[in-house]
């Protein structure tokens, strides 16, 4: 079994991260009936999305105060982090109606997420360094399918106790571990048995390309999330005024945050024959320029205003992949994991103000709202322009 999964890598780490990341938005998938069963509103669901934000942060700066994502198997902490938040997932089911316990698990479930998502980055670059930027398309692309997912779920099983996609959500991110678990580490990054810690984490921050790197990530974080919480708002004002039914706006919603899958994936592609600054400057560029127009094209016909969001949606996404092929790069090769967790944990953090800003903003100056995410992209782009071009492999 070891021997077949080893065959096929990548295709068993994109697959594992699908299943562990599916614990991110678990509840935001089930809440229509949810809410309805407990008597919670949307603040209630903003607040259960920025606990599991403020969880990975905290999880990933854990990762690089401590070394852990340097100084253990990327696959063992992994699986661990896998099991440990399929059980806390499926425990939230006996706290859901007490809310700050239910808070708390679904900080704890973000900590466990931290586990996940920057040690399958570390897994791919590390069985996959010749086309990285190609692999870890694969990689965010599902873990953007994973966002639109709870959409979907919300159109899809309104008739459905909620309790059980939780549950499946927990035994699907426990099959993920497993899987890992049995592949192992990748052959091609240098073990570290020193001890690590935030200061190294942050020693590559003193390398001026990694330091553009990260720069640009953060922008891109500033947009993406905001962006992400934004779309069921900014469908369901079209659909409003096209006269049509509130009940397509998951749908609509899903569509266009999972279209970021194909972004991702067309983006890595392009990045085996371009590289990934090529593509990561110009998904920049061309999400921070749909950000830019959409409010003054705000008077346009509904399907122009949707199909810009598609535009956005394809675009916004499609530069993160890159990005972290770039910051494993050009940051020391014994402290990738480390590294890789620091700009992990400042891209997460500038997400919880740009979503709290938009929100509480979107009530007074709806369309006009998305002018605030457009910093992100303008200081991205500044920032990224310290990395020199590199010829294409």
């Amino acid at each position: 079994m070891t021997e077949f999964l080893r065959r096929f890598p990548l295709p068993v780490i994109v697959l594992a991260q699908l299943f562990g990341t599916s614990l991110w938005f678990s509840v935001n998938g089930v809440w229509l009936s949810f809410s309805r069963e407990l008597g919670l509103g949307e603040p209630e669901l903003g607040w259960m999305t920025l606990a599991v934000q403020a969880g990975f942060i905290s999880g990933t700066l854990t990762l690089a105060v401590t070394g852990l994502a340097d100084r253990f198997g990327a696959s063992r902490i992994f699986a661990l982090a896998s099991v440990l938040g399929a059980v806390i997932n499926a425990g939230f089911v006996l706290v859901a109606e007490h809310l700050p316990a239910a808070l708390l698990l679904r900080f704890v479930t973000g900590l466990c997420l931290a586990g996940i998502y920057p040690l399958g980055m570390k897994m791919v670059i590390a069985w996959t360094p010749s086309h990285a930027g190609a692999a870890l398309a694969w990689l965010v692309g599902m873990l953007t399918l994973g966002t639109a997912l709870p959409h979907l779920m919300r159109g899809a099983t309104l008739g459905m106790p909620w309790q059980w996609p939780l549950l499946g959500a927990s035994m699907l991110a426990v099959v993920g571990g497993l899987l890992v678990l049995r592949l192992g580490d990748g052959p091609h990054l240098p073990k570290n048995a020193g001890r690590l810690g935030l200061k190294q984490g942050l020693a590559a921050l003193a390398v001026p390309r990694f330091r553009a790197v990260a720069g640009g990530y953060i922008g891109h974080m500033w947009e993406l999330y905001a962006f992400w919480m934004l779309v069921p708002l900014l469908v369901a004002r079209e659909l409003e005024r096209l006269g049509r039914s509130e009940q397509l706006v998951p749908w609509l919603s899903f569509a266009i945050i999972a279209v970021g899958f194909v972004g991702c994936v067309l983006g890595g592609r392009l990045s085996r024959h371009l590289g990934s600054d090529w593509v990561a400057r110009r998904a920049l560029a061309t999400s921070g320029l749909v950000c830019l127009c959409y409010p003054w094209l705000s008077g346009m016909p509904p399907v122009v205003l949707l199909v810009l969001l598609f535009i956005w949606g394809l675009a916004v996404i499609a530069d993160s992949p890159q990005f972290s092929a770039l910051a494993a790069a050009t940051a020391p090769p014994q402290l990738v994991g480390s590294s890789l967790s620091v700009m992990n944990a400042v891209g997460f953090g500038v997400t919880l103000p740009a979503i709290l800003l938009v929100s509480s903003l979107w009530e007074a100056q709806t369309t006009w709202v998305v002018l605030w995410l457009l910093p992100g992209p303008i200081l991205g782009l500044i920032a990224f322009r310290g990395l020199r071009p590199q010829p294409s492999p």
